[in-house]
């Protein structure tokens, strides 16, 4: 992934950052999510961001949320930078987060203004911020069942615009924004490799056409 002329180096990556839980909804490396934040303390979070390094880490609950009860986190989340921001007039961000790398929750640190922080390694992941990271995609295999899941999930898609796209930018964005189950969202984070990613995509994609998935959605973001 090339590193933008306001991204952090590897080195830079702070220890300690917020984050933000978010069932089906996922951020990968060289990735772009938008999000429309209106609870209190996730307010709080992004402008205490804003104040500081601009970067949130985007990680799925291990479990579902009960009232008093913060529920577990999946052990690997992605670390974003806010790159835009703005104010709306019934007092929501919105922002936008590039995804920078990986990280794994070492621990978990005292939360402020409700929302959570935690201790990243960012370590096991050097490999999300090399230039050119090596990638193997059987690509025709690729798109002749991501036609077919379209057509199933009743997607349009604008395919000479697809056809141009790398493959690297094609399995991040895929990766995001097909309607998984967080399961299997998480299972495409933590693909130790692009070309591995690329290739549980392909297979998730194809169970999809069998009816083994595609039921979940990653359009939560749009509603925090």
């Amino acid at each position: 992934m090339a590193r933008g002329p306001f991204d952090p180096a590897f080195e830079e990556l702070p220890a300690e950052i917020p984050v933000f839980p978010l069932a089906g909804v996922l951020l990968l490396p060289g990735g772009r999510l938008p999000l429309n934040i209106f609870e209190p303390r996730y307010l709080a979070m992004t402008r205490d961001a804003i104040k500081g390094d601009r970067i949130i880490g985007m990680i799925q609950p291990a479990e579902l949320e009960r009232p008093g009860h913060a529920p577990a986190l999946q052990q690997v989340g992605c670390a974003g930078r806010i790159t835009a921001f703005s104010e709306t007039d019934d007092g929501r961000y919105l922002i936008t987060l590039a995804g920078i790398a990986r990280f794994r929750v070492a621990d978990e640190r005292p939360g402020q203004w409700g929302y959570r922080r935690v201790r990243a390694d960012f370590t096991p992941f050097t490999e999300d911020m090399a230039e050119s990271p090596s990638l193997e995609l059987d690509r025709a295999r690729l798109l002749r069942a991501l036609k077919g899941f379209f057509h199933q999930q009743g997607i349009k898609a604008d395919w000479e615009q697809i056809e141009r796209t790398t493959d690297s930018a094609l399995i991040t964005s895929l990766a995001m924004v097909c309607p998984f189950e967080p399961q299997e969202k998480q299972a495409l984070l933590e693909a130790g490799t692009a070309t591995e990613r690329g290739r549980v995509l392909t297979a998730l994609i194809e169970m999809a056409l069998l009816g083994g998935t595609g039921s979940g959605s990653s359009g939560e973001a749009a509603r925090h």
